[in-house]
């Protein structure tokens, strides 16, 4: 038998598990054919660690990793997309990086692997007709290797994909839910798809995915830092100790204790985790995730009180009414003899980007009543919130005039409608530098103090993901949005100015649980 008949034999059973071994034929391809650097800089056949063997036990057609740094998960699929591609006919196998760096370094690894391959091989049956910084062609299979990155827009576009890697979810740019979709488009019948990521805070796309993944039939990894073998560090007195137990290094803390009962950890792993605690500090939780809840609501700096959220969240109820597509959803319907404010994020309008939305509040208590949520041009979004404002008794409308802010007003006054607020003779609420942060400031209060006047699922899953940058700003995390945290914010400064300019309330971040309110 050839070389290219051998290859093709064992493609049609790489998933199979030779009677009397450990592993499937894949696993013994890796480790006979791939070499990889290991940690100490050394070229070495590519043996599956723990966490390898555990996702070649359990993937699937669709899977969905969560883990820590450095397990070796992306030189695993890495290894898998390239073997399925060397064995089998037809196929392309693409990885998606969400950086160009990142997409550079995946494709070093994948070269590795070629240039390591026997000779007879990479000049016979896997001879390359193109091996450039993105692509690996092997015309003998009229198969194919790719690396894109999630910054480029068409990553995928025109492509039939067999085999789909999406690395470090979490941090891809741009509207990642829409790149993701559009990649899953590009995928054939059959075809599998893995997601990898270490968290980026509980929102996003890939948090979203991660929630999501029992209804849409992805099987969840989850792999954390200990699962790493090299991930062990000498404690004090290492010198002189005889056992690995961990009790060595008492006095343990809670946390340390649990860890060691439920996972078996040693002495010099506790030693590890103690050392990225100082190292990494805040950040250790996310770049060494231990459980797959903690790790979100750990990593990512959240502005708004997180515990808060998430309570409010299990509280939430389904909205009393979802009318047009549930773009507009009632929780509470108008009262007589109560006066309403409907704060209005007109973001971009149309069909990309960031939604519109207006959040509806009894001007006293704070409650949030009503949210519409959607792609609307500044015409449609203008005759929406009129038409909110009606069934609310002509609801104060305060619209954040900021770039197509402009048209919605203009639209407001052509069509009538009086009741719109206005700043200094101006219509509409202006989000500056100056306002920005004592807007979010003031929402921020909110949340931490009265979470129960937020109705909407929705604008809580955005605050999770409302974040602070590097740069110091407070944006909604990559992949996410904050329209809805917008239109509540300003909804709520507007009830604070309006409240204060009649001497009902004090000035500053308002006592907003009704029993504190000055009717």
């Amino acid at each position: 038998m050839d070389d290219l008949a051998l290859l093709l034999t064992l493609g049609s059973r790489l998933e199979v598990c030779p009677g009397g071994m450990e592993g499937n034929v894949r696993q013994y391809l890796a480790r006979g054919l791939l070499k990889v650097r290991n940690k100490r800089g050394e070229l070495v056949p590519l043996v599956a660690n723990r966490v390898q063997r555990e996702f070649e036990r359990r993937a699937g057609r669709h899977n969905i990793v969560l883990k820590a740094r450095q397990v070796g998960i992306t030189t695993w699929i890495a290894a898998r997309l390239l073997l399925a591609a060397i064995t089998r006919p037809g196929v392309l196998s693409v990885q998606v990086a969400h950086d160009q760096d990142s997409a550079e370094e995946i494709f070093r690894i994948v070269h590795r692997f070629l240039e390591n391959l026997p000779e007879g091989l990479r000049k016979g049956a896997l001879a390359t007709s193109r091996a450039n910084v993105r692509q690996i062609v092997f015309p003998r299979l009229d198969s194919e290797y790719r690396v894109e990155t999630a910054a480029d827009p068409n990553a995928g576009r025109g492509l039939t994909i067999h085999y789909l890697h999406c690395s470090e979810v979490a941090r891809w740019p741009r509207d990642a839910a829409a790149t993701l979709a559009s990649l899953r488009a590009a995928v054939a019948p059959g075809g599998e798809v893995t997601l990898e990521s270490t968290p980026n805070g509980a929102g996003g796309c890939f948090y979203d995915e991660w929630q999501r993944a029992a209804e849409t039939g992805c099987v969840r990894h989850f792999f954390p830092w200990w699962y790493e073998e090299s991930y062990r560090a000498p404690g004090p007195g290492d010198e002189q100790r005889t056992t690995d137990d961990a009790s060595a290094l008492a006095p343990l803390s809670a946390e340390e204790e649990k860890l060691v009962a439920e996972h078996g950890l040693d002495v010099k792993q506790i030693a590890f985790r103690r050392e990225m605690r100082v190292r990494f500090g805040p950040m250790a939780p996310q770049e060494f995730a231990e459980d797959a809840e903690s790790c979100f609501l750990a990593s990512g700096d959240c502005v708004f009180d997180i515990a808060g959220i998430e309570a409010q969240l299990a509280r939430c109820t389904p909205p009393a009414e979802s009318l047009d597509n549930g773009h507009l959803r009632l929780w509470w319907p108008p009262q007589a003899g109560h006066t309403y404010i409907a704060g209005v994020d007109p973001a971009g309008g149309g069909s990309e980007g960031d939604f519109a939305c207006a959040a509806v509040i009894d001007a006293v208590s704070g409650l949030q009543c009503a949210e519409l949520h959607g792609h609307f041009p500044p015409q449609e979004l203008a005759q929406r919130v009129i038409e909110l404002g009606r069934r609310y008794g002509d609801a104060l409308l305060a619209v954040e005039r900021n770039n197509h802010g402009h048209g919605v007003l203009a639209h407001l006054a052509a069509m009538g409608y009086e009741n719109v607020y206005e700043q200094r003779g101006q219509a509409g609420w202006l989000t500056s530098a100056a306002t920005r942060p004592q807007l979010i400031a003031n929402f921020a209060a909110v949340l931490a103090h009265a979470p129960e006047l937020i109705s909407s699922d929705r604008l809580l899953r955005e605050c999770r993901s409302f974040v602070r940058h590097a740069d110091g700003s407070a944006a909604a995390a990559a992949g996410a949005h904050d329209d809805c945290v917008f239109a509540m914010a300003i909804a709520l400064a507007v009830r604070a100015e309006t409240a204060s300019r009649n001497g009902t309330l004090q000035l500053g971040i308002l006592p907003v649980r009704e029993r504190e309110m000055a009717v």
